[in-house]
């Protein structure tokens, strides 16, 4: 796994460059000066020999490497060889550090890429940058614990890296917020890195000019930025994401918890020094755990009995591995379909302020390479999982005031949020795709609780619900109008569509049984169809089916209505 020193451009406070290892070898793609007093501080038990790979030689790449290979010699007698990409590089390389930087021969190896026999190198990839470099600037396509990485250091241009990405590649790329010649500028490159992501391409941004700017731009995208070590996340790093939670939260006014939760998972990260973090609710309606913000997956949702986080929910415990594969509670089906390794996993339950178990906060892979512990990062992570428990407690809420409470179904505040989310653009001009829904009643309904009791009804009432809901199909969505009326919604479907749905569940209704206290009865419900109407309200629509499902009623009950009946003339 690749982690960063720094992840900044030229003029940053921390210099772009990344490390990993191997056996016991450490291998450094570029060494700023920043870099080197990162790693001066690190503990490097275990670490035999430094291989630093040369992409080209401006001082933001190669300052701290003379500095390196004099503490290295004259201290833990590491031996530091530098691998450059091409003679020219070589001898630039030479001419540096013996010439400039007083380092002796001695006291280090030199090579190129080509000749060097390294496992980890499995092409050197010529690229474009500045017009002084042209010729001398590179990227590496590496294998680094069996992952295909393709790293591109600084180029204007993704082309001469296209052949080396495959499904399950990491790339890592530059990205810079202005539109320079030099640089791959963010919106120019934004469209290819989504379609590179959706084909299973893990894709991390580097050589960062604006972090603030960067991160929006990747907002509700699939890209991360270059994951840092432990060691590179400074106090203003933190105080920035903080910054931009304090900020959303305060503009929140759509009601919209993800980029909240996208913000408390950055932090996150940054503070325990994390590969990758995950909120998640735990939905008590379905009994199933789901995240509501993920970064380096889609949404994944599992029972809420199963896996780490329903582990740590279950027992309301913090729940740590860092051997996971070994963990009879780790679920590995995510890792073997993406092909990502997880080393190490961390999972905190997250309570209401009634000390309810409502979510888990999970974070993966610990950059330290150490494994977490129980104990220490518990500590650590205590602010953004208490702040997290919060905000899951307030989206829970939201959730809950949209439900139906008996039936499980959402209500008719449900309904008028999901069209002004979901469904109010087929209602806006410049939408040609239909939208139909129908409303349903249970026919006399009143003689079942006054025949068999209010228990009966209410379990009438869920029956009728469940199967509207297992009649709903992809897009469809299923309500408790009020009392006995139920409404589906349907996008893309015309009206002789749903009608057509309408007269199929009707008939499932009929054939059914009815739970009613310890019986079973027969039912049948009326229905209303209708299409909507393109500048007419909500209510105008639904008043239109509302109508049609009145006739139905009136005219015999149990059937489907799908037009207006035209008085007699």
């Amino acid at each position: 796994m690749i982690k960063f020193l720094g992840r900044g451009s030229a003029f940053a406070d921390e210099n772009n460059s990344a490390f990993f290892t191997c056996g016991n070898k450490l291998v450094l793609v570029d060494c700023p000066m920043s870099s080197f007093t990162r790693i001066k501080k690190m503990d490097l038990t275990g670490i035999e020999t430094v291989d630093i790979l040369i992409t080209h030689t401006h001082a933001d790449h190669i300052s701290g490497i003379a500095m390196l290979i004099d503490l290295l010699f004259f201290t833990t007698k590491i031996r530091v060889t530098v691998v450059a990409p091409c003679e020219e590089v070589k001898q630039d390389m030479i001419y540096n550090l013996t010439r400039l930087d007083g380092c002796e021969s001695g006291w280090y190896d030199i090579t190129v890429a080509p000749d060097y026999d390294a496992p980890y190198i499995k092409a050197v990839i010529p690229t474009h940058h500045t017009e002084q470099l042209e010729g001398k600037c590179f990227g590496y396509n590496l294998d680094v614990d069996g992952t295909n990485v393709v790293y591109t250091g600084d180029t204007y241009t993704l082309d001469p890296y296209e052949p080396y990405i495959t499904e399950g590649t990491e790339l890592y790329v530059e990205a810079s917020s202005v539109a320079v010649p030099v640089h791959l500028y963010i919106d120019d490159i934004l469209p290819r890195l989504n379609e590179l992501t959706d084909k299973n391409v893990k894709v991390y941004l580097m050589h960062l000019d604006n972090e603030k700017v960067i991160r929006e731009k990747i907002r509700d995208t699939k890209i991360e930025l270059a994951p840092l070590c432990a060691e590179s996340v400074t106090p203003d790093m933190i105080y920035d994401i903080t910054d931009e939670l304090y900020k959303t939260t305060c503009n929140n006014t759509e009601n919209d918890h993800t980029a909240i939760f996208g913000y408390l998972t950055a932090l996150g990260k940054a503070i325990i020094g994390a590969d990758r973090a995950s909120f998640w609710k735990w939905d008590k309606r379905r009994h199933e755990l789901w995240t509501t913000a993920a970064t380096g997956v889609d949404r994944i949702v599992i029972p809420d009995t199963t896996g780490l986080v329903g582990k740590a929910i279950t027992n309301k415990t913090v729940v740590v591995t860092n051997d996971p594969y070994n963990d009879p509670d780790f679920n590995s089906s995510v890792d073997k379909k993406t092909g990502y390794v997880t080393r190490s996993v961390m999972v905190l339950p997250v309570a209401d302020v009634n000390g309810e178990f409502i979510g888990a906060f999970q974070l993966i892979n610990k950059l330290d390479g150490k494994g977490f512990d129980i104990e220490e990062d518990s500590r650590k992570l205590s602010l953004p999982a208490l702040i997290c428990g919060l905000a899951l407690e307030s989206d829970t809420f939201l959730d809950d005031s949209h439900h139906d409470r008996l039936t499980k179904l959402k209500n008719r505040i449900g309904f008028y949020h999901d069209f002004s989310k979901k469904y109010i653009k087929y209602l806006e001009e410049g939408c040609d795709k239909p939208l139909s829904m129908f409303i349903c009643d249970i026919d006399k309904f009143k003689l079942v609780n006054d025949t068999y009791g209010h228990n009966a009804g209410d379990q009438v009432l869920e029956h009728a619900a469940k199967l509207l809901q297992d009649s709903c199909e992809e897009g469809e969505n299923a309500y408790r109008w009020g009392g006995e009326e139920f409404i589906i919604l349907m996008p893309d479907t015309d009206l002789k569509q749903a009608a057509a749905k309408a007269e199929k569940l009707r008939q499932t209704i009929e054939a059914s049984e009815f739970p009613a206290d310890g019986i079973f009865i027969k039912k049948t419900m009326s229905f209303g169809v209708h299409e909507f109407v393109k500048g007419k309200s909500i209510e105008d629509n639904v008043s239109i089916a509302d109508g049609r499902l009145y006739t139905a009623k009136e005219t015999g009950r149990n059937k489907v209505v799908s037009e207006d009946v035209k008085e007699p003339s």
